[in-house]
């Protein structure tokens, strides 16, 4: 089988650009949001320690104003991490299944990361004003999804001697860090009690996305680094 673009594209540039263009279309978003939050529907414009994510990707501002373009933009993020995701993953069996039980692993891991990302484009088309519901189960799940992935990706790259120990420490950090957001999002305190929860809630979830973003970006220099895509050259014929 043969890929339409070079394993290194898929594995190092597309993810770097997906992931600084992800940054990039998240910040526009920000500056063009109208404006309000969740306990001052009169602030002015996004404000970092008590937006959401998803109120960018409302269909109307927490103000009560239209908030299209700050929803396309929104959609479009993560709809472009979702797919670089979905292909990423999808070439990392055989680049890290040396074993049988490596490529069990990495397979399994592989479909949890084809659901968490398939969920990200799911949280970009379900505006949380218009469809509650739809939308906070697509954004738990992006982090339960890859939760596992990460765990079984750390136990993958402990286990192969393609990419240094120090990658696989990355991704046990990476896991570390969904699991302490996924404990926040279960029994963290609810937005409903008030503004400094709601301050805590937003700010972990900044976090949790910016670590997502430079876990990303880190293990793209691992495949550079270590020579494994020249040792594996074979990914593309």
């Amino acid at each position: 089988m043969k890929y339409l673009i070079p394993s290194h594209a898929m594995l190092v540039t597309v993810p770097r650009i997906a992931a600084l263009l992800f940054i990039l279309l998240q910040l526009l978003g920000m500056r063009v949001y109208p404006g309000g939050t969740m306990y001052d529907a009169s602030s002015q414009g996004y404000s970092f320690s008590k937006n959401f994510f998803s109120d960018m990707g409302a269909y109307a501002a927490r103000n009560g104003d239209p908030n299209y373009f700050s929803m396309i933009l929104f959609a479009m993020s993560l709809t472009i991490v979702g797919i670089t995701f979905i292909s990423y993953y999808l070439l990392l069996p055989r680049l890290l299944g040396n074993d049988r039980i490596n490529y069990i692993l990495t397979w399994v891991g592989t479909l949890f990361a084809i659901g968490g990302s398939v969920c990200m484009i799911g949280t970009g088309f379900t505006p949380s004003d218009v469809v509650f519901a739809p939308h906070v189960f697509f954004a738990n799940n992006i982090f339960h999804c890859f939760l596992v992935t990460a765990l079984l990706y750390t136990i993958v790259i402990f286990r192969s001697d393609g990419l240094q120990k120090r990658y696989a420490i990355g991704y046990a950090m990476f896991f570390t860090s969904i699991l302490i957001y996924v404990i926040i999002l279960q029994y963290g305190p609810s937005v409903n009690s008030g503004e400094s929860a709601l301050i805590f809630q937003v700010l972990s979830q900044k976090v949790i996305v910016i670590v997502f973003c430079f876990s990303v970006i880190h293990q793209t220099f691992g495949f550079t680094k270590s020579g494994i895509l020249k040792q594996k050259h074979s990914l593309n014929s």
